[in-house]
């Protein structure tokens, strides 16, 4: 028999007839703020269940099923949600990790699709080949993530902080990362040919100082009033971009072709290898 108990009271919240909880089927079980420091929960379902202010630091949650879990302020640093099953096309069979600390988590691979994470903690965390379409990360802090050729397609990362994050080869068209902060964030590519893509993404007011962005695809998308100061955008396709007002000091845009890319009010002057073609106008 296994004992799950509280946090903090000790109490035994639930008995599980198995002598682990690898493979057990807790579904729909109500373990608020369960102990499950390290536990092995591999390949467990834990559908619908919920887990809101448990403490699953370190713990083992490898090809889990979590969708409908409520994970609300949980505690999983360190956890490790490899290839674990949190999305799903319906969003109100996805999981919910409002105020969730996922520092330094595993979620390689993981379904993520229209999961909700706002306002989590998601420092260092490696998403690299994750599913993470419509997911909803508003507000969170991302810092330093690696999400090596993971898929945000339409992902909501508005406001949030993804400074010194490593989105190397991944795909970004239609995220709206309004007023996201990517300050020294790498959008670049493991590959000599590869390429982050970003068609059609709304970056209105987001800071990308320092990013790199060498490649990129980011056709369609929405730079106005980013802050792409020094940014390396050089061998960027941008065509249709939006970079009204932007700020674009020190950028690099060797390679760049800016015939389709609203410019106005943008301060091209002082970008680096910037084609201006002659009949672009309103430009500082």
């Amino acid at each position: 028999m296994f004992e799950i108990r509280h946090k903090t009271t000790g109490q035994v919240i639930e008995t599980i007839p198995a002598d682990t909880l690898a493979g057990a089927d807790l579904r729909d079980l109500s373990l608020v703020g369960a102990d499950l420091r390290g536990a092995d929960l591999r390949r467990a379902v834990l559908d619908f269940a919920d887990l809101s202010d448990a403490d699953l630091r370190g713990a083992n949650l490898e090809g889990a099923m979590l969708r409908g879990t409520h994970l609300n302020r949980a505690d999983l640093t360190g956890a490790n949600l490899a290839a674990a099953k949190l999305g799903s096309e319906i969003r109100a069979a996805t999981t919910t990790l409002t105020g969730a600390n996922l520092t330094r988590a595993n979620l390689q691979r993981a379904d993520l699709r229209k999961a909700d994470f706002r306002h989590t903690q998601l420092q260092q965390a490696d998403l690299s080949r994750a599913q993470t379409c419509c997911a909803d990360f508003q507000g969170s802090d991302m810092s330093g993530v690696v999400a090596h050729n993971a898929l945000f397609l339409e992902t909501n990362l508005r406001e949030a902080n993804l400074s010194d994050a490593d989105l190397q080869d991944s795909h970004l068209n239609g995220a709206n990362l309004m007023n996201a902060n990517l300050k020294g964030a790498n959008l670049g590519s493991q590959a000599q040919d590869g390429f982050t893509v970003m068609n059609l993404a709304n970056l209105e007011r987001a800071d990308l100082r320092g990013a790199r962005m060498s490649k990129i695809s980011a056709e369609g998308a929405n730079f106005r009033h980013a802050n792409l100061a020094g940014a390396d955008l050089s061998g960027a396709v941008l065509c249709g971009a939006i970079m009204r007002g932007a700020d674009v000091a020190e950028a690099d845009f060797a390679r760049v072709e800016l015939a389709t890319v609203t410019m106005d009010f943008a301060n091209f002057s002082k970008a680096k290898n910037a084609n201006v073609p002659s009949y672009k106008h309103n430009l500082r």
